[in-house]
């Protein structure tokens, strides 16, 4: 690092309790969120790889390049192996309380693979988690919606394919969601270095806990209704919003901001241009459900809650987000149960966290791994007393 670069940031009185909002802590390998120019893996944009095999951009978060035709082939054919779950995980899930929400099982269902199946190696554990989430998530889909029996897993489909198969969704279309999911698994990989789950699962992956624990860890983060949630709360609006008339939804827009509402699917705490990821689904979209009613109503809203947004000068960021059309989409696949979409984000952001807790442990200062983390806090209030 240059002598210019040093002072990177200068924390005043007003920075403290703000949740370390735009605080730079560390660096970053898999990805970077440019204001104008949307989220980009390894520096490729995540457009531009929407549409890849999903293993070829695992590849690229462990690896940091896309692999060949021999590389990833040969990386499906390793995931494949290592894709095998212990037998008590299923079973273990099986006895789960059906109240339970999915995202508490997918919590539990990460403790029990690690307890039957951790290595103690960063990479090793990476990969196998990578590897057996599929059946897990399929299995949280099946065995808490009572759909039957575990299925066979078949890895050779690929990740997510393998996913659809042993959910064994009743009435599902089999080819349209391995379709949404394979783009929703892409553009849900992974986003820079400190959003709340991905720093979450890095801190107690600092204190040397193992790769599911600390991923369990991420994933609670994740849980929470302000931050994995928010594709179910779009999806709920969109509902809300209950006309595909512009004129109507320009009304509702209007109605709800003047009771002082959010919008919800627009602005970003970063972006300051619509997400990249909100465009690959409405075009997504308008290929595989484009009479569906309640995307055509979120399609509406890319172009009217825009418009009124954008007369509010204090709003930086008016445009759609990655959650704008995502529960819309997966609810017109078949997927109609919104509480088990945080799930499918968090099966799609395990890579990336796990790329990151491996780099964070293996690779960065040369090697030596970032210390534990240990931020500082100021005591306030708190005069000198003793006992009498």
């Amino acid at each position: 690092m240059s002598n210019d670069a040093k002072v990177l940031f200068e924390v005043t009185e007003a920075h403290l309790n703000t949740g370390l909002r735009g605080f730079p802590v560390g660096t970053v390998r898999t990805s970077a969120v440019d204001p104008m120019k949307g989220v980009s893996y390894v520096g490729y944009p995540v457009a531009d790889l929407a549409y890849l095999d999903p293993e070829a951009v695992v590849y690229l978060m462990f690896h940091k390049e896309l692999p060949g035709t021999a590389q990833l082939a040969a990386f499906k054919a390793d995931l494949g192996r290592r894709s095998l779950i212990d037998p008590r995980v299923l079973t273990l899930l099986g006895q789960l309380p059906k109240d339970g929400h999915p995202m508490e099982w997918l919590l539990a269902g990460l403790v029990y693979l690690g307890m039957t199946g951790k290595t103690g190696d960063w990479m090793e554990d990476a990969l196998n988690l990578v590897a057996r989430t599929p059946t897990l998530v399929a299995n949280i889909f099946r065995l808490r919606s009572g759909w039957g029996e575990p299925l066979d897993s078949r890895p050779e489909l690929g990740l997510v394919e393998n996913m659809v198969h042993q959910m064994g969704m009743p009435g599902g279309d089999v080819a349209k969601l391995d379709e949404l999911l394979r783009v929703f698994y892409v553009l849900h990989m992974d986003h820079g270095g400190g959003n709340l789950s991905t720093f979450a699962g890095k801190a107690v992956a600092s204190g040397h806990a193992d790769v599911y624990s600390s991923m369990a860890a991420a994933m609670a983060g994740l849980y929470g209704p302000l931050h994995g949630r928010a594709n179910q709360e779009c999806l709920n609006f969109v509902r809300e919003v209950g006309s595909t008339d512009p004129d109507q939804i320009e009304k509702f827009v209007r109605d709800t901001l003047a009771a002082g509402g959010k919008i919800f699917g627009f602005g970003h705490a970063v972006l300051r241009s619509e997400d990249p990821r909100a465009a690959v689904q409405y075009d997504l979209g308008k290929k595989l459900c484009p009479e569906d009613p309640l995307f055509q109503t979120a399609l509406a809203m890319r172009t009217v809650a825009v418009r009124v947004l954008q007369e509010n000068a204090k709003i930086s960021s008016p445009f759609p987000n990655v959650d704008a059309v995502s529960g819309t989409l997966l609810n017109a696949s078949g997927l109609v149960e919104s509480d088990y979409y945080t799930v499918l984000f968090g099966f799609s952001r395990i890579a990336g966290i796990a790329a990151q807790i491996y780099d964070e442990r293996m690779v960065l200062r040369d090697g030596k791994g970032v210390p534990i983390y240990r931020c500082k806090y100021i005591a306030e209030n708190q005069p000198s007393r003793h006992l009498a």
